[in-house]
């Protein structure tokens, strides 16, 4: 099936296919004709899945469509999570919007407000934004409401584990009656569930289960490791194997910036990228990384939020993730447009639980690797899948 068969327009199809997107994705497929119908939707579906454009591409449909001869206002809002994201959001909706005359902004948080409210003066159709900095200038009377068509809530998960229901709430609030709602998450648990029924009524429901959005041209593997070894094992795999881009996955600020300092007494410059260093710093990092002038990215999983690179070749969970989910969402960062990608796991005894979760989320084993001098003092039993046990994960203050 093609993107046009989907039901977009010539100019749209014609965008996605000079950008080398031949055939649409699973969560593309089923999605797209239903938000082209005007449906109301909730998808589940991980990074990596194509799940923007397909909120993305019919959203630009829709608007080039039924274009107005008004001063433009927002037609169409997407709610997003972090700047990086709602950076990463725009900037495909410029791609794949460049042959119609539509206008986009991203809002956020950390920056000079005075060039968005400049933009939202001028005039916008799609407006991306984060919660908090969307009321601060809808306080000032900067952005208006009254046209708005369809809302995208995207990440709604991590939306509300960063504590933005309330602002949410605000939003809906002041937000038109007779609207197009959609909803994307990596995961349903009963929050979004419960969010989504507070504001969506009738919806199409989509899944991707994990094991679809865990693709076979990412090799995924484990190395049982002691604790107090990872970063002498994370450094020897980098040097050993002469590793080029790598974005390392840990659970906390603090530790981001001790293992990047432990790296560096070994010879080997990395980055710490969390949200406990500015916006400018972030986005600079961000750009860096994307350059290839920083090869090796120790980032919190809140703070990676957003980071999107084509051809990142791998990931290192150097903490696995809690819940399960976060797991798909992180490998999900390599592996894009088919390309071969690897995620490498540390385990040890400790975190043994998680890997179980991880396990059973997946429907398998992952394989395991020991590596000659790591091989862990305390053994990691095999995975006992289906046990989900409680667990208490790190605040965000703490990424």
């Amino acid at each position: 099936m093609s993107f046009t068969q989907l039901g977009l327009c010539q100019p749209l199809a014609q965008a996605v296919s000079a950008l080398g997107y031949e055939k649409p994705t699973h969560i593309q497929s089923q999605a797209i004709p239903v938000i082209l119908q005007g449906r109301d939707v909730i998808a589940a579906a991980q990074t990596g899945t194509g799940k923007t454009a397909s909120f993305v591409l019919p959203i630009l449909h829709k608007l080039h469509g039924a274009q107005t001869q008004k001063k433009k206002r927002v037609r169409a809002l997407i709610l997003v999570p972090t700047r990086e994201l709602a950076i990463q959001v725009d900037d495909k909706i410029q791609q794949y919007g460049q042959p119609l005359a539509l206008r986009s902004l991203a809002i956020y948080g950390g920056v000079d407000e005075k060039a968005q409210k400049q933009a939202l003066i001028e005039g916008v159709d799609i407006l991306v934004a984060t919660p908090g900095r969307l009321l601060d200038l809808y306080g000032q009377r900067a952005v208006y409401f009254e046209e708005v068509e369809i809302l995208v809530l995207d990440e709604a998960d991590r939306m509300l584990d960063m504590g933005f229901i309330d602002d949410i709430n605000k939003i809906l609030d002041r937000l038109p009656e007779a609207m197009q709602h959609l909803l994307f998450s990596a995961t349903l648990s009963n929050k979004v569930r419960d969010l989504a029924k507070s504001v969506i009524h009738n919806p199409f429901e989509i899944s991707i289960a994990a094991k679809q959005a865990s693709k076979a041209n990412i090799e995924q593997w484990i190395i049982t490791v002691d604790k107090d070894q990872k970063s002498a094992l994370l450094s020897h795999l980098i040097q050993q194997n002469r590793w080029d881009q790598t974005l390392i996955f840990i659970e906390t600020k603090h530790g981001a910036a001790k293992l990047v300092s432990q790296l560096e007494k070994r010879g080997i410059h990395a980055e710490a990228f969390h949200s406990g260093r500015s916006q400018a710093s972030r986005a600079q990092l961000l750009e860096d990384f994307k350059a290839g002038k920083i090869k090796y990215l120790v980032a919190t999983g809140v703070a990676a939020r957003g980071i999107d690179i084509e051809a990142l070749p791998r990931v290192v969970n150097y903490d696995l993730p809690f819940p399960a989910d976060e797991y798909v969402h992180r490998i999900g960062r390599t592996g894009r447009a088919n390309a071969q990608g690897e995620a490498i796991s540390f385990v040890s005894k400790d975190n043994f639980k998680n890997l179980c979760m991880i396990e059973s989320r997946l429907g398998h084993l992952l394989q395991r690797r020991e590596i000659d001098g790591f091989t862990p003092k305390k053994p990691v039993p095999i995975s006992i899948l289906n046990y989900v046990p409680k667990h208490k994960r790190p605040t965000n203050d703490d990424k």
